[in-house]
């Protein structure tokens, strides 16, 4: 009987280590600055941006600098966010593809050195195009466009993930839907999306367009609505979109994107806060 009962024992903490590992794992995007705090509130993953770690702006002794404090990191620096600064536009009627295409190679080839694995196209400014001018060249060219991208980044073993932004930083693919069909069209396996949620909730899109996505998503990003504050600190109920993410079978990345005042105490509290309502909707049956 004794037998039989650490059997059953051994199964069910096996059951619970399973279900654990399906739980979306939680990031932040934070300065490296910040790495002990991080991880010190649980976090064992951080964003970076390009711009701080990759750009052709920085002299190669500063960036290979900057790559050993990312191998000394107690978190892993597995993404970098603002990859086209607003100088270098990608849509609409003024891209110069040259320009574009060899700033984007020095960008992915440094963040395959740097073991970086996500790149996040949002870049509001770069993408933005003139009110007057066609939302549907303008998005038949950036997929053009994005298929270039896509060749480099998987040349370097990097994924480009496309962001949907929200209309007061863009008027080009400001919701989930509209950057769905763009990923979908690029149709490449360097070139996937990140479902934004703070954005989503700030164009009042429903969770439901997370489940038409599918498994072009590839990661996430979440913040609060009303302040883009960190989860916990207004409370936002972020279930709906997790369900959602659920509903899909998502068990990549979430990680929280926000404003944040009080590091020493928001950091703890968001990634307590957002594991509880994790486990509340993956461990339900």
């Amino acid at each position: 009987m004794r037998y039989l009962y650490l059997i059953l024992l051994l199964v069910l903490t096996n059951a619970d280590k399973v279900l654990a590992q399906q739980i979306p794992k939680l990031g932040i995007v934070s300065p490296l600055s910040r790495d002990s705090l991080a991880h010190a509130s649980g976090f064992t993953m951080l964003g970076e941006s390009v711009p701080n770690l990759l750009s052709p702006l920085l002299k190669e002794s500063d960036f290979l600098a900057s790559v050993e404090k990312i191998n000394k990191a107690r978190c892993k620096v597995i993404s970098c966010n603002l990859f086209f600064p607003a100088t270098i536009k990608i849509a609409g009627p003024s891209v110069d593809e040259n320009k574009v295409i060899g700033y984007a190679d020095t960008v992915l080839f440094r963040a395959g050195k740097a073991g970086i694995k996500y790149i996040i196209l949002g870049s509001s400014g770069a993408r933005s195009i003139p009110l007057d001018y066609s939302q549907e060249k303008a998005k038949n060219d950036f997929v053009t466009l994005c298929k270039k991208l896509a060749l480099l980044a998987e040349k370097y073993n990097v994924t480009i993930l496309l962001e949907n932004l929200q209309s007061k930083e863009t008027n080009f693919l400001s919701s989930l839907k509209s950057a769905a069909e763009v990923v979908r069209r690029v149709n490449h396996p360097a070139f996937k999306l990140n479902a934004d949620i703070f954005h989503m909730m700030r164009e009042n899109e429903s969770p439901q367009e997370i489940v038409n996505a599918g498994s072009l998503i590839t990661f996430c990003e979440i913040a609060e609505k009303e302040k883009r504050s960190l989860p916990g600190v207004m409370g936002d109920d972020f279930k709906p979109y997790l369900k959602a993410l659920k509903e899909i079978n998502y068990h990549g990345f979430i990680f929280m994107e926000g404003a944040i005042e009080h590091p020493e105490t928001e950091l703890p509290l968001a990634f307590k806060y957002l594991s509880n309502q994790l486990s509340e909707v993956y461990l339900s049956k």
